[in-house]
């Protein structure tokens, strides 16, 4: 288990954010696709694509970790269609500052991220290397419950800017 962080998480004042995106992804593992492409699309209109690989590949690993990790085993995988927002259990933010970004990932579970110890890496392995990608991808990367009328937590990834 991983203790809430929110240092390197940049204020969540938003008159300070200069650009923000949102989408809602169903329960579907196709919905990872649709992250990506939501990605490309919100860092071309910010002219930002020159950033895509290393955000598309981080986006996809904590949208991956939300459907896999996240949700009750009894949710329905192909009730909501891709590009509906009702019932979107989780919910991918962007927001832009002026020299950093960060793509933060919404999802339904009160359960932290659970990063793998070192010594048990498998690195030949299929899965379990989510968290170890956004580490090394990003410039930082945390999580926190979420509080009030809103249930669940946010995994957020930190990229700086030029």
């Amino acid at each position: 288990m991983l203790e809430p962080l929110r240092q390197g998480l940049p204020p969540l004042d938003p008159s300070a954010v200069s650009s923000a995106a949102s989408c809602a992804l169903p329960a579907r593992y196709e919905a990872v696709g649709s992250a990506r492409q939501f990605t490309r699309k919100t860092l071309v209109s910010w002219e930002l694509e020159e950033r895509f690989d290393d955000i598309a590949l981080v986006v996809s690993e904590l949208v991956t970790n939300a459907l896999r990790h996240a949700l009750p085993a009894d949710t329905p995988r192909a009730a909501c269609p891709i590009g509906a927002t009702e019932d979107a259990p989780v919910r991918l933010h962007m927001m832009r500052w002026t020299s950093r970004l960060v793509c933060a990932v919404r999802d339904p579970s009160d359960d932290s991220p659970v990063a793998r110890e070192e010594a048990e890496d498998d690195f030949s392995a299929e899965s379990g290397r989510g968290l170890f990608l956004v580490d090394s991808f990003s410039d930082g990367w945390g999580w926190h419950p979420l509080a009030g009328a809103l249930n669940g937590k946010v995994v957020w990834a930190l990229f700086q800017l030029a």
